[in-house]
């Protein structure tokens, strides 16, 4: 039986179409850093609950964002099942640090897979797009609108998710030899 691929949908951003999830963490890590999407991210869910458009001045950045930010939760989605085939190499004693450890626990830290295994136990990707769209429907929104759903789990989870992937490209990855 074959698996449906899912399409990173990276062209949009990237201008071009990436198939490989490391490829597509990589282009996004490349195309802004870590601390500008987790700032932007703040910023977004801060504006969700005020009475100001977010980025009135240039809208076209927001939608920039909203693209590159759901290829990333969709690469994400895909490295939840990366922990079988491939570990990150322990870190030397020396190059660990609690700043570079950033949201991420002791575990985390050792081993960035769990984070997007825990994050997509809890939520499915389509709760972590509609969570994306959602603030940013909100944000770009001139009045305040309740809302029912649950925004700040997803977001704990989105921003552990940057700081883990920031962690495999700056971590040596090796392929995980399957001995029979």
């Amino acid at each position: 039986m074959k698996k449906n691929k899912i399409s990173f949908e990276t062209n949009f951003w990237a201008h071009q179409e990436l198939e490989n999830p490391f490829e597509v963490i990589d282009a996004f890590f490349g195309s802004d850093s870590l601390s500008y999407y987790k700032q932007t991210l703040s910023e977004v869910v801060f504006y969700r609950s005020k009475d100001e458009v977010y980025k009135k001045e240039c809208p076209g950045d927001v939608f920039f964002n909203y693209t590159a930010i759901r290829s990333f939760l969709r690469a994400c989605s895909a490295l939840q099942n990366k922990s079988k085939k491939w570990k990150v190499r322990e870190i030397e004693a020396e190059q660990k640090s609690i700043l570079s450890q950033a949201s991420l626990t002791a575990e985390e830290y050792e081993n960035p897979f769990i984070v997007f295994q825990n994050a997509f136990e809890e939520h499915s990707l389509t709760d972590f797009e509609f969570f994306l769209c959602e603030i940013i429907h909100l944000s770009l929104r001139p009045t305040i609108v309740e809302f029912d759903s649950d925004l700040l789990t997803p977001y704990i989870h989105v921003i552990k998710m940057l700081d883990a992937s920031q962690l495999l490209l700056e971590s040596q990855l090796e392929k995980i030899k399957i001995t029979e």
